[in-house]
């Protein structure tokens, strides 16, 4: 069976939830591979809304298994307060249907006061971060000193691991004149949230390795967009994991080869949320209008997004770093109306031009668009479910978007519900 990766290919925000939601009625697995609680889906299924940060997508559906994998950085207070607001939803959750890695690491308070105090310095230059701590939940990953869900069965682990961590952050909270750890406090308090976590605790690897071998269909669930990725991303402006299809993979503990279609999902404009470059930025009534019609505010921070023309160069770069098979196009209903449409096709960078964004951060903010203009369209394509129900102007505008990232439609969009789909190519095809 087809196991199929979906990844943002632009800087999040693309409407994975309801391509993701679409697809798992059709999965057995539903496996998220990194990020934590600072990216959001929502879903809107028969009129209900659903928000999530942690779970898996396909938790709303009955009879998957939902996984959290070893690439996801848990908070396990947020995954705790999240099952119960979906419990209070009507959805059952039970070990039997979700599972967290037993490697993955944890988020803890001492991580979202760290961030939050590095992004409130004066004179520092802002990521933009959620303030949730997973950049510092990270960096103690990375630094062999994190908490994992495994140490909250074992007193004297978790014991070692928190004096380990105080010896780092306790230096780090000094220099930014925030108090010490309180240990006591906070083994208190992982103490208390380890019985609710612990039962969903698995070996992820194992479980997703068996599910392969039984032809199980899996679908890796990505967070964010790719020019988010920590290493193909806009650096420093960026998340503090991979964000590209190559992480699924890891990220829940099984070989590339698991891995037989990648779908990006793409919207058909450009949104950005927080710090950094963004080439294809609309500062006028026209980002106003994407922004309004789109209702472009963030699920998790509700933050305004940044609103811009589609950019063919980020999208071709990103699909090539992700080896995207094919993008579903989303958000295009937001276009209606529009008399005249454009896309960037390439930067201008001190008078020359570029097909790629470069990879240092100051060229990256000295680019400027090159468009090619398109004709709009005056008809809507809200809720069309065929290619004959689009106009011809927006049929020619999504095969100018296939040439110019080299990468073919695979799913169309045409509004938050998950059956105004257009399918083109089923990723789920054997």
């Amino acid at each position: 069976m087809a196991n199929v990766v979906v990844v943002g290919a632009q800087w999040g925000d693309e409407g994975k939830g309801k391509i993701v939601d679409w697809l798992s009625e059709r999965a057995d697995v539903i496996a998220r591979f990194q990020g934590g609680h600072n990216a959001g889906h929502t879903l809107v299924i028969e009129g209900k809304v659903y928000k999530l940060s942690l779970l898996p997508s396909g938790i709303v559906r009955g009879g998957k298994l939902s996984v959290i994998g070893n690439g996801v950085v848990v908070d396990p207070w947020h995954l705790v307060m999240e099952i119960d607001k979906l419990r209070g939803q009507g959805v059952d959750i039970t070990p039997e249907n979700l599972m967290v890695a037993e490697n993955a690491s944890l988020i803890l308070p001492i991580h979202g006061e760290l961030d939050r105090a590095r992004e409130g310095q004066t004179g520092v230059a802002k990521i933009g971060t959620t303030g949730r701590g997973i950049g510092p939940a990270y960096e103690d990953k990375v630094g062999r000193r994190a908490i994992r869900v495994a140490d909250l069965a074992d007193e004297a682990t978790l014991v070692a691991r928190v004096d380990r961590l105080m010896g780092h952050h306790d230096a780090l909270r000094r220099g930014l004149g925030v108090a010490p750890v309180d240990k006591d406090a906070l083994l208190a308090a992982l103490r208390a949230i380890a019985p609710q976590v612990l039962p969903y605790a698995q070996p992820v690897w194992k479980v997703m390795t068996e599910a392969r071998r039984a032809g199980k269909r899996i679908l890796f669930e990505g967070a964010q967009g790719a020019l988010l990725d920590i290493d193909f991303g806009t650096y420093p402006f960026v998340t503090s994991s991979n964000v590209i299809a190559g992480q699924a993979a890891t990220g829940v503990g099984l070989g590339p080869t698991a891995i037989d279609f990648v779908l990006g999902i793409v919207k058909a404009y450009t949104t950005r949320v927080g710090e950094g470059p963004f080439p294809a930025e609309l500062m006028d009534d026209d980002g106003e209008r994407l922004g309004a019609r789109g209702h472009e505010f963030g699920t998790v921070t509700g933050r305004k997004r940044r609103c811009g023309w589609f950019d063919s160069v980020l999208v071709r770069q990103t699909c090539a770093t992700s080896g995207v098979s094919g993008i579903a196009l989303t958000k295009l209903d937001v276009l209606d109306g529009f008399k005249t449409l454009k896309i960037c096709v390439g930067y201008d960078l001190d008078g020359k031009r570029l097909d790629y964004l470069p990879t240092a951060a100051d060229a990256q903010a000295r680019c400027t668009p090159i468009y090619e203009e398109m004709e709009g369209w005056s008809e809507t394509t809200a809720g069309a479910r065929s290619w004959a129900q689009l106009p011809g102007a927006a049929i020619k505008y999504v095969r100018r978007i296939e040439e110019l990232i080299q990468c073919p439609v695979a799913l169309l969009s045409t509004s938050p519900e998950r059956d105004d789909t257009i399918l083109v190519t089923d990723p789920f095809a054997d």
